[in-house]
Formats: C-alpha cells, structure tokens, sequence
C-alpha cells in the first residue's frame, strides 16, 4: 500500500474509533448539565491522548516494545503486575459497557430479548477476532464508525450559538458556581477527560504498531495519525456535548440509554438519520469492545512475554487466544446478568483514570531516554507536555472515586 493510502486510512480509522461508550454516555450528560461549558475538557483531553499515543507508538516503531514491556522493565514485577490487574480489571468493564451497548443497538432494530442478544454479540465478536487479519478489524471498526460524523452535522443543524460554544473551549467555572454543582462540574471534567484518556488506547495502538510492522522509518506516520486523526475524533465529542446541551437540555430529558442519543438524528434525517446513527455507534462500539478485549490479552502477553499477535497461528499463541476469548467471555457475562450497561461504564470510567498515571509514568520515562531512543527520544515539547499531562491525570485519579461518591455518579 503506498504512503499516502496508509496515512489517509490511518486517520479515518482514528476519527471512527474516537468515540465509545463511555465518552458517547459522559459527552451527552456533561452538555445536559453544563451546556457548553466543558468542551475545553474534551479538547485538552485530546491533547492528552495524542501526547502519549504519539509515545507510545513512537516506542513500538523504534523498540518493538508494547506498553506493558515497558511497564514491567521499568517498575519492576510487584507494581507493574498491580497496574496489570487494575488495567485489566477497567479493560474488562469497559469491554463489558461496550458489548451492552451493541445488545441495546441490536434491541433498538430488531425488538429480540437483551440477553439473548448479549450472546450474539459475543459470538459476533469473538468469530470477527478469530477470521479477521487485524489490518481489517481496524479498518472495518473505524471506517464503521465514521457514521458517528451523522452527530457533528447534526450539532451543526440545531444552530449552536458560536460565541457560547467558543467561551466553552475556554476554561472556566459553571455560572452558577454553588458547591453541590462545582462538585458536579468537577466530577464530570475527571470523567470526560478519562473518558478521552482511557489508557486502553494507547496500550491497544502500541500493540498494534507492532503487529502492523512498524519501524523508525514510520514515525511521521505515527505522528501524522494520531495528531490529525484524534483531533478531528474530538470534534465527535464536541458535537455530542454540543447536542446533549441543544437538544436534550432544553427538553429536561437526559439520556439514559445510548439509544436514546439517536433520537436528535432521527428528528433532523427521518429514518436515514435513524439508521446512521444507530449503525454508527454498534461500529464504534463493537470497535471499542474489540479492542479493550485485545488490549487485555496483549497486556497479559506482553508482560509475561507469551507469544502473541493476530498474525500467529492461534496454535502459536494459544495463551494469547485463550486469553481474549476470555475477556469477551467474562464481559457478557457481567452485562448478561442484568446489569445495566451504563453503571458498568461509569464505574470503568472513574477507575480508568486512577490507572492513568501509572500507564504513562513508565512510558514517558522510556520515551524521553536517549539512551535507548535515541535521535528518536522525547524533545523539550514532548517532555513537557508528559511532564504536565502526567501532573493532571494523577490529581485527577486522586479525586475521581471521591467526587464518584459525592455526586452519586453524576446523579447529583
């Protein structure tokens, strides 16, 4: 394939992977309670992520290393086998929000039992992983999921007003700034950021630089990617707080189902709009589920240094295989037992962000060390910005479960 191609299809399956469940479910709340006025956290959320996604692919391509290898090399087995858990711990909740999601997608068209649906879609999933290469799961998740672009024109044609919109993207506090709703604000600004944040990504596209082949001489490419493509995936999350504060707010209603976030299309688009949103979200959320149940299986791998990769044999990586037809085992049975997929994503969310700072601290210390990266270690911007992304995920981990707590998980 040549450069160009690559580059191009790498973007637009970074813009359709963007949005999942999480970021879907916190995006139309925070515009419900908040109207504009977190969309600042949404963008310095992305910057966030394209930080450490460029890091994290930059250290596949020159060391053919993975998150977790620089995890354990770095802090040792005791605490890289206790962020292993709590990683794998949040991959299988997110996994299982996701994989209630699609149920509830397939419920909205079909009308046939949740449960029952809970189960095709795990064999749905596990049959894509096991038939798919993982070039087309990636192309065929995030293609998919460029449906979702059905939202940013429909934020467009509910009219927002630019200059309010604009004095989101700028931080600052609600007006009407009294305790119980700064408490609220801040525990939606922790939750929408691990939502963009979600450390999963980056141990999923680390991953997938190696299986993907990636060398230096792929560096711009990984640069290219992860910048144009995450940016333009944020205005996804922009149109979403954007409609949960045009649409919904004024309507005194809050989505409390995913489904219910396609309603603002229907209106604009009759039945096309319907479909494109509803087919939109089972791509990006089959994506997600595919790809947290991966990053589970390659985290285990990685850091017992199994054999391991979609392109081996699975009688080459038989633990690997074992590993992520477990994970997606596991997820439907925790959405299958009744449990309402969005507390599971409240809770992944919250807990995601506590392990945010013990993801990233090995990997910027490896990124920035000339010794092993060479010309291709951290420069003064990219130290920085680690440095201080760093600072705010930790202060952010610290303060999640509490304001989970205190606002009853969004719920006031």
């Amino acid at each position: 394939m040549n450069k160009p191609l690559e580059v191009f299809l790498g973007i637009l399956t970074a813009v359709g992977g963007f949005v999942e469940i999480g970021e879907l479910t916190f995006s139309l709340d925070a515009g419900v309670d908040f109207g504009y006025r977190l969309l600042w956290v949404s963008l310095f959320g992305t910057i966030g992520i394209i930080v450490y996604g460029e890091m994290a692919g930059r250290v596949a391509a020159v060391r053919g290393q993975p998150v977790f290898g620089v995890i354990r090399e770095r802090v040792g087995f005791g605490a890289g086998l206790a962020t292993l858990l709590a990683a794998n711990l949040i991959n299988l909740l997110t996994c299982a929000a996701e994989i209630g999601g699609v149920a509830i997608v397939w419920q909205l068209l079909a009308g046939w039992p949740y449960r029952a649906l809970v189960a095709f879609a795990f064999v749905f999933i596990v049959l894509t992983v096991w038939l798919l290469p993982f070039e087309w799961i990636e192309r065929v998740f995030g293609l998919g999921g460029l449906m979702m672009l059905v939202f940013l024109v429909v934020a467009l044609r509910e009219g927002p007003d630019w200059g309010t919109l604009a004095a989101g993207l700028v931080p600052g506090w609600p007006n009407d700034a009294t305790g119980s709703r700064l408490v609220l604000y801040a525990f939606y600004g922790v939750a929408l950021l691990s939502s963009v944040m979600l450390p999963y990504e980056t141990y999923f596209y680390a991953a997938g630089a190696i299986e993907d082949g990636w060398t230096p001489k792929d560096i711009t490419l990984n640069r290219v990617v992860v910048i144009v493509g995450f940016l333009l995936g944020s205005l996804l999350s922009v149109a979403l707080i954007a409609i949960g504060a045009q649409f919904f707010e004024p309507r005194g209603a809050k989505p409390a189902l995913p489904g219910l976030a396609a309603l603002p299309a229907a209106r604009e688009f009759g039945h096309a709009g319907l479909l494109l949103a509803l087919g939109g979200m089972f791509f990006a959320f089959a994506g997600a589920a595919i790809e947290t149940g991966l990053s589970g299986a390659y985290n285990l791998a990685h850091f017992f240094g199994w054999p391991w990769g979609k392109s081996r044999p699975p009688r080459n990586a038989a633990r690997f295989c074992a590993s992520w037809i477990a994970i997606f085992a596991l997820a439907a049975l925790v959405v299958g037992s009744g449990i309402d997929p969005v507390d599971v994503v409240e809770w992944s969310i919250v807990l995601a962000v506590v392990v945010l700072p013990l993801s990233y601290f090995p990997l910027l210390v490896v990124a920035a060390d000339r010794r092993i990266m060479g010309e291709h270690a951290n420069g003064g911007l990219a130290n920085a910005l680690g440095v201080f992304y760093l600072v705010v995920v930790t202060l952010a981990a610290l303060c999640a479960i509490p304001l989970f707590a205190l606002t009853r998980g969004g719920r006031g």
